[in-house]
């Protein structure tokens, strides 16, 4: 299949630099002449049938699912055209522009796929009337098509699931993941009673202008990492660029701070109305969708919803998911079980030797905690609502997870509730606890 969409756009593509309006391509394409017969470029060969009604059914399926899909319209048309359904290809781009007036993408095609009736087309606004414009004004697209392209040739496999989502709690049933690599954006729900997530749907984002892990204030960089949503603010309330509204995310983190990251004001947000989407890497370290797209998203989040942001997904074989996921659920359990059995050496073999918490390193943990175990005649300690998190593998430099719960404890001399958060490390094979504090 791989080769049926690529045939059709030749890309040659190269990283942007800037973007501006395309008046010159939404002319040529909404104003198209009479349609001549296809080139040879678009006859079928009877071998590639069964792959092209493939592909049709596919796209089919994500418009039925979500009929503003404007991705799936644009790949749609270029199926079509490849298949020899010129007319038809035609047909879906001219709606396709008027729908999403601002979608300079789906202008360009349309002008190309004209184009390639009367002459070999190299690449995305190769033709003529391109020629006077400047890299900064075709490169973002030709950039943008690829990542998108991409995005669809390589679907995840059926059975795949991605490695950072290992449980979610009963009140939390979405999660979103963000691959920057592909320029993905995943959503994702635990149905009650289920163990594995299922995708709801996934769309393309723009990133960070420079590539890497955020660091600091000003550097351009998307954070990689577990973030969690902490609320909303409509677009009135903000300036055009972040179109529709934004959803901040919790960064820094606990785990970000301890590393000496710095920076603020990391959000899900929308578009400028000038445009429909921004190139790949466009922003100043925000994960940035389309308007449409966000409010399709936005149905889907909500103070706490996590985000997970990784450089890139691993998606695991079933198998392996539910290996991982049993590794870390049963270690948190044991620790579960060995501070309520008041076995105190037990317990802190729990921490890892870099352990902290607030101010508290493993030693000053070890010395307060002996001195509590010892006034305890009973504790009991449930944990209920884990959420359990694998942190993308290539942002810190060590295997990492973050487990969310809440707490209920009860003991002879004290009682307390409240949310919890654990990061814990793999040393030597075995998950210890880097990390623990109230939320």
């Amino acid at each position: 299949m791989r080769r049926i969409i690529a045939a059709a756009l030749g890309l040659a593509i190269s990283v942007w630099a800037g973007a501006t309006p395309l008046p010159g391509a939404v002319a040529e394409s909404v104003d198209a002449p009479a349609l001549a017969a296809p080139s040879e470029l678009a006859l079928l060969a009877a071998a590639d049938r069964s792959l092209y009604s493939q592909a049709l059914s596919r796209l089919a399926s994500r418009l039925a699912n979500y009929p503003e899909d404007y991705e799936a319209s644009l790949l749609k048309s270029l199926v079509l055209f490849k298949s020899g359904e010129w007319r038809e290809a035609f047909e879906e781009l001219r709606s396709l522009t008027r729908r999403a007036p601002n979608f300079h993408l789906a202008h360009l095609i349309h002008g190309d796929l004209l184009l390639a009736q009367a002459r070999p087309v190299t690449g995305i606004g190769a033709g003529p009337r391109m020629a006077g414009l400047s890299d900064g004004g075709i490169m973002p697209l030709r950039s943008e098509a690829e990542v998108r392209l991409k995005a669809y040739l390589d679907t995840i496999p059926g059975d795949r699931l991605p490695r950072p989502l290992l449980a979610l709690g009963a009140s939390s049933e979405m999660a979103i993941v963000v691959d920057k690599r592909v320029h993905r954006l995943y959503v994702y729900r635990t149905e009650p009673g289920a163990v594995m997530p299922r995708l709801v749907q996934d769309f393309y984002v723009s990133t960070g202008k420079l590539d890497g892990n955020k660091q600091s204030s000003g550097d351009l960089r998307t954070p990689e990492g577990v973030y969690f949503v902490t609320g909303h603010i409509p677009g009135e309330k903000l300036p055009e660029k972040y179109g529709i509204g934004a959803f901040p995310l919790d960064y820094p983190n606990a785990l970000d701070r301890r590393q000496g990251k710095t920076g603020y004001g990391i959000w899900l947000h929308g578009t400028d109305d000038l445009y429909y989407s921004r190139p790949p890497l466009d922003s100043e370290g925000c994960v940035v969708l389309p308007n449409i797209d966000l409010r399709a998203v936005s149905a889907y989040l909500e103070p706490g919803t996590p985000v997970v942001i990784a450089d890139g997904v691993e998606w695991l074989e079933q198998e392996q998911w539910l290996r991982l996921r049993n590794e870390l659920l049963k270690a948190v359990e044991t620790w579960r079980a060995d501070w309520e059995g008041r076995d105190v050496e037990r317990y802190l073999g729990h921490y890892a030797t870099d352990f902290w918490s607030g101010a508290s390193d493993l030693g000053r943990w070890s010395r307060h905690k002996r001195a509590v175990f010892q006034g305890k005649s009973f504790q009991q300690v449930r944990l209920e609502e884990l959420s359990v998190f694998a942190y993308p593998s290539d942002a810190t430099g060590r295997e990492l997870a973050l487990v969310r719960f809440r707490q209920d404890y009860r003991s002879n001399n004290f009682n307390s509730r409240m949310a919890k958060q654990l990061y814990l490390v793999k040393e030597a094979g075995v998950w210890r606890i880097l990390h623990e504090g109230a939320l």
